[in-house]
């Protein structure tokens, strides 16, 4: 079991964790929640003895880590995929740990098969893709065969199947009865996976308990209703109907029924009274990721805004096909091309048009323009809104190595 009391830690002004406590029990999957920069990673650097805290404790079966007897047999980690030795095999990699911890070298092979990665066992760990070095730190973590177990981010850059695999692995670890602490910003893996919940944002605690708790107190449930689509009318009656007996209704995209504030059975027989038919009536809850968006957003840190430069944008007028955006546009060294220009006539044209052209009493003919005659100059602000050259491309702009 991981306890944690009243676990501090400041960077100078910064306060990354206030005053956290929690419990990771065992035979239960424990996700760890909050946004970027709430102290996720800092919490559980601390767990694992590398960073010291500020003040408060946290330990691991009634120790810190530092103490315990043969910590690497006891507690199983994966904090960064990347901490390898890029020349290094996966299975020297591993065979590495395996000395500095006393384990045996036939556990090497073992991890090796249960994260998929016995054939490219000898391959240096460099030429790994995102994927296989998240199956090597995994690997890792289960080396010692550990009772505890914490991973950061487990399925970043893994495959369907791989996401799967983790998923299974997590939940046959915790019903084996070992403790399983996993942060991730998947809310529709979490939901999946974890069992429990522990939701920080901006160091403090904001939730510690059950997955079907934490949607039940972040979340209002509805009634999605459906009535006939070529039957319109039946829908706006039954909206008025339910409107007049206390319930909120939100039209669905699809054309259903979103309804709140009343059970059921009580719309049931409100529509069974006003005559109308009902297609579907279901009731919904809200997802792990709508009631954590709810519980987070006054803990968000980093959030996007509007594009200030979209209230420039005068409306089209009426049939006015929308301009396609350019990319780069508004950037330094970004040249706008010279709009094309009309063709010039050719002397039959000419001809041809002065034959049909009719003429006034006294008037002479059109003179014909030399072909060599220059175009009309363009206007100053045009001059100046379009250069005479491109502008040379930046560094930037150079394609890549991997593109040559």
């Amino acid at each position: 079991m991981i306890e944690a009391v009243g676990l501090t830690k400041r960077y100078g002004d910064k306060l990354a964790v206030d005053n956290l406590s929690f419990q990771v029990r065992p035979g239960a999957v424990t996700g760890f929640l909050g946004p970027n920069g709430s102290g996720k990673s800092t919490t559980m650097r601390m767990i694992l003895g590398l960073d010291n805290p500020t003040s408060g404790t946290v330990t691991i079966c009634g120790r810190p880590y530092r103490e315990l007897p043969n910590a690497p047999r006891q507690v199983g980690a994966l904090l960064d995929a990347k901490a390898v030795h890029g020349g290094r095999s996966a299975r020297n990699h591993l065979l590495c740990l395996a000395q500095l911890s006393g384990i045996p070298a036939r556990r090497v092979d073992e991890v090796l098969d249960v994260v998929g990665l016995h054939d490219v066992a000898k391959k240096r760990s460099k030429g790994f893709s995102l994927g296989m070095g998240q199956r090597l730190g995994i690997a890792a973590a289960l080396l010692g065969d550990p009772q505890v177990l914490l991973f950061d981010e487990p399925v970043n850059g893994l495959d369907p199947e791989g996401i799967l695999w983790v998923r299974n692995l997590m939940k046959s670890l915790a019903a084996e009865g070992r403790t399983v602490f996993v942060s991730s910003h998947l809310m529709s893996e979490m939901a999946l996976t974890a069992d429990h919940l522990i939701v920080i944002g901006r160091g403090r605690l904001l939730a510690d308990m059950s997955v079907k708790d934490f949607i039940a107190a972040n979340s209002a449930g509805f009634a999605r209703v459906r009535t006939p689509d070529t039957e319109p009318r039946q829908r706006e009656k039954l909206t008025s109907v339910l409107t007049e007996a206390g319930a909120h209704v939100l039209p669905e995209q699809d054309g259903a029924l979103r309804v709140t504030g009343l059970p059921l059975p009580r719309i049931s027989d409100l529509a069974h009274e006003a005559g109308v038919r009902l297609w579907e009536l279901s009731p919904h809850q809200a997802s792990l990721e709508e009631a954590y968006m709810r519980m987070t957003q006054e803990a968000v840190d980093y959030r996007s805004t509007t594009d200030q430069k979209a209230g420039l944008m005068q409306p089209l007028p009426p049939g006015a096909e929308p301009p396609l955006p350019v990319p780069g546009q508004g950037q330094p060294g970004w040249y706008v091309p010279p709009p094309p220009q009309r063709d010039r006539p050719s002397a039959s044209d000419t001809d041809a048009h002065a034959q049909d052209t009719p003429r006034t009493p006294g008037a002479s003919a059109p003179a014909r323009q030399p072909d060599s005659a220059a175009p009309a100059p363009r206007t100053a602000s045009a001059a100046s809104e379009q250069p005479s050259a491109p502008v040379a491309a930046s560094a930037d702009s150079a394609p890549s190595e991997d593109a040559r």
